[in-house]
């Protein structure tokens, strides 16, 4: 089982993510977008996976700082790009599970995932 975590390290609830999984002795790879970078294919898959909807996240800092035309003309091209640039905007955690995308993270949702 190939698993891997996307996101930033400081975030409380990657951490939250993390400590259950090291807590549940699951093995899996910590892929940091500050560390490790962010390509368009990436992003892409998120986005095909769990909707471009889903992946922008509309509560940080980084999307209230966009501009009023930004924000107006979001679609799918303008919100993956917007992505590449701002990978602070992408909802955390991502939890890749055999090429299956999870978004979020709960300890409920975890224990369904890999029950």
């Amino acid at each position: 089982m190939t698993i891997t975590l996307y996101g930033i390290p400081n975030c409380d609830t990657i951490k939250k993510a993390r400590r259950w999984l090291d807590a549940e002795n699951i093995e899996y790879r910590f892929h940091d977008y500050r560390k490790d970078g962010i390509d368009p294919e990436l992003v892409q898959e998120f986005c095909q996976a769990l909707g471009w909807e889903n992946v922008l996240n509309k509560r940080g800092t980084t999307y209230r700082q966009l501009t009023q035309e930004q924000k107006e003309n979001l679609n799918s091209t303008t919100a993956v790009s917007l992505l590449i640039e701002y990978p602070a905007m992408i909802k955390r955690p991502i939890l890749m599970v055999d090429k299956t995308f999870h978004l979020g993270f709960s300890p409920e949702q975890y224990t369904t995932i890999f029950s």
